[in-house]
């Protein structure tokens, strides 16, 4: 049981640490999509497939009951 537990623990931790990444990711593409002026296609679908992920991931750690304030 302990090497489970400890298992779920650094997926976990993964997890989270995925969301953060992606989340600045997101951001930083968000910005540069409103800074321009014409944008092209490609940035507007790299824009949308990270904002995707990333409220992809955050339902998998809602529903794995995953708080960042834990760790």
């Amino acid at each position: 049981m302990k090497k489970r537990a400890k298992a779920e623990r650094i997926v976990d931790q993964d997890l989270l640490n995925a969301i953060f990444v992606l989340e600045d990711e997101w951001q930083k593409l968000r910005d540069i999509v409103d800074r321009s002026v014409d944008p092209l296609d490609e940035s507007r679908y790299k824009l949308k497939l990270s904002e995707g992920l990333y409220m992809f991931l955050l339902k998998e750690a809602k529903n794995r009951k995953i708080s960042a304030l834990r760790y």
